[in-house]
């Protein structure tokens, strides 16, 4: 389904139990991803929560008005709020869904009860390790130039951004399967010029440490050991 918020069409899904609480699914990789995996992941909850998915300005299949910016991304989670809720809601954020998901709770801290974060942070202090992980893995399909510009927000097309994303796939994966993956790569809809905003101009300056201790409502975090589960496959094999 679409809504308009703030001026912009917004796809989203509703799932689960509708006389249950709300839970709002906050996905990452701006430009790169959607609500699908939280789809896949998720619904299960939905047999006691009503779950409300949905694709962010700028990604999947929302449209694309600028700006990209965190201030106007949290203002469509709250937009999306007052269409559909009568009231707070818990909120749930994967890797940069949950950059996006602290700035909300601090935002609007009035409008949320709960707070669920996945595989996130807090600052960018650690950015950098993505590239170094990526050059130093010799995979084939990665060179130095073009996986920089992918993490410094600098790609120049759509294919540009597929082809760097598809490269660096086994260090995401703890069993790799080529044709999985495969399918992976061809189902994103690519908006490189979501991606480039997010990673060149919000990541840099991104760090809320300062203000965590505002954050009063109960908090779950969670982080997938992704070396100590390659390490058990590899063991299991």
């Amino acid at each position: 389904m679409f809504i308009n918020i703030n001026g912009n069409e917004m796809y989203y899904e509703i799932h689960g139990n509708p006389e249950g609480e709300t839970i709002f699914f906050i996905h990452g990789a701006p430009g790169l991803g959607d609500c699908r995996g939280d789809i896949k992941a998720f619904s299960p909850l939905g047999d006691k929560y009503r779950l409300v998915f949905m694709d962010m300005r700028g990604s999947g299949r929302s449209e694309g008005n600028p700006p990209f910016t965190h201030e106007q991304w949290t203002a469509d989670i709250e937009g999306m709020r007052k269409k559909l809720v009568d009231g707070p809601i818990k909120i749930l954020g994967g890797s940069y869904g949950g950059f996006l998901t602290l700035e909300y709770v601090l935002r609007y801290p009035d409008n949320v009860t709960h707070v669920l974060l996945r595989d996130t942070g807090s600052n960018n202090n650690f950015d950098n390790n993505s590239v170094d992980r990526a050059l130093q893995s010799n995979l084939p399909g990665i060179e130095e130039e073009g996986i920089r510009r992918l993490f410094a927000g600098k790609t120049k097309s759509n294919e540009e951004l597929k082809e760097m994303f598809a490269a660096i796939q086994p260090l995401y994966t703890v069993i790799y399967d080529e044709e999985a993956v495969r399918q992976r790569i061809e189902s994103i809809y690519y908006r490189y010029e979501t991606h480039n905003y997010a990673f060149r101009y919000n990541k840099v300056k991104f760090n809320l440490d300062e203000d965590l201790h505002k954050i009063k409502v109960p908090t779950l975090v969670t982080v997938e050991d992704m070396t100590g589960l390659r390490q058990l496959n590899a063991q299991r094999s």
